[in-house]
């Protein structure tokens, strides 16, 4: 099929040519877009040279599936001139997530809304990627809901550079550079100096005192998980690492779930790893788990503070199941 890529030179947009030629995703004609800035870069899929063009809103005639990456703003502005097209839209920004009539999917835990939503538009429409952050948890989290129904979530994430983008990546390489040079260093992408820092997750204040990406987990999960009894509250933390979020999730159940049945349920859930060694203290780490298309899960223990409660360690890249590789897989469950 014509494939389309919207943000095709950001760090999602990198990520999805890989994993197009990674799964062998069924690409006939591609077609790279992105700002008149980036327009005329350069770009290789399967061996293959191709030139990006500029972003317009004939950039989709003949498409059957647009890949977005470019904001929320570019995702609103080329909706119309997408799905008029004929094309599938699967849009990783936050534009349409919880818009009715959107579905937001996870193929491992809802990939039938996915199908639902194309085949009631006549084989257009639009699919929303969920936040990485809301994906990663949910990996681990959906197969225990399952299992014994959550009641509670309080979730503390720690979040790389990669989830504000390539610019956020390299400051954090070039401030780091500079520290160690003992040359001073203005940051120019996030609000405060990355390296060897950590502070609350940048992304805009809201009325209540959350940020917008611990609201963002709390709608989205319950959406993903058709269940708003759901309780969630979240604090989210942008730590200096290149790419691979990690999150500490206290989970409540409504029914009782032991460690071990726990672990027997993540050890055969679809896109889940689980990867420790207690006699060593070891545990999956970003390093560990970059690059890597599952999720890894560890260190589940029962909070001794309350009953039917776990604690649970979770890291996933960002770029892949948190994005790319999401997306590509929405693509692949519609058009099944």
């Amino acid at each position: 099929m014509k494939v389309a890529i919207v943000g095709a030179t950001g760090a999602v947009g990198v990520e999805f040519l890989q994993v197009l030629e990674r799964r062998n995703f069924p690409v006939t004609e591609l077609v790279l877009l992105a700002s008149k800035r980036s327009a005329g870069t350069t770009m290789e899929f399967k061996g293959k040279k191709y030139t990006v063009a500029e972003l317009t809103k004939d950039s989709f005639t003949g498409c059957q599936l647009a890949l977005f990456s470019a904001g929320a703003s570019i995702s609103r502005a080329f909706r119309e001139a997408c799905v008029n097209a004929g094309c599938l839209m699967v849009d990783n920004s936050s534009a349409f997530r919880m818009e009715d009539g959107v579905p937001l999917v996870v193929p491992e835990i809802n990939p039938g809304e996915a199908k639902k939503a194309l085949q009631a538009n006549g084989g257009k429409g639009v699919i929303a990627n969920p936040n990485c952050t809301t994906i990663i948890a949910l990996m681990a989290l959906a197969p225990l809901h399952r299992e014994a129904g959550i009641k509670r979530l309080v979730a503390a994430t720690y979040q790389a550079a990669s989830g504000a983008g390539h610019a956020a990546m390299e400051e954090l390489k070039e401030s780091t550079r500079a520290w160690l040079d003992g040359k001073s260093f203005e940051p120019k992408v996030l609000p405060h100096p990355y390296a060897f820092n950590l502070f609350p997750h940048n992304s805009a204040m809201t009325d209540n005192g959350y940020c917008e990406e611990e609201i963002k987990l709390l709608k989205e999960s319950k959406k993903i998980l058709g269940d708003d009894t759901l309780k969630i509250t979240g604090t989210c933390v942008r730590v200096p690492v290149l790419r691979t979020h990690a999150e500490a999730l206290n989970v409540e159940f409504k029914k009782p779930i032991t460690v071990e049945r726990a672990y027997e349920i993540l050890n055969k859930a679809p896109g889940v790893t689980v990867l420790e060694d207690r006699a060593k203290n070891r545990w999956a780490m970003p390093i560990d788990v970059a690059g890597k298309d599952n999720v890894y899960v560890g260190r589940i223990r029962k909070d001794l503070s309350q009953d039917n409660t776990l604690e649970l360690w979770v890291v996933g890249d960002q770029l892949l199941k948190g994005a790319a590789l999401n997306a590509v897989q929405c693509a692949e469950v519609a058009f099944k």
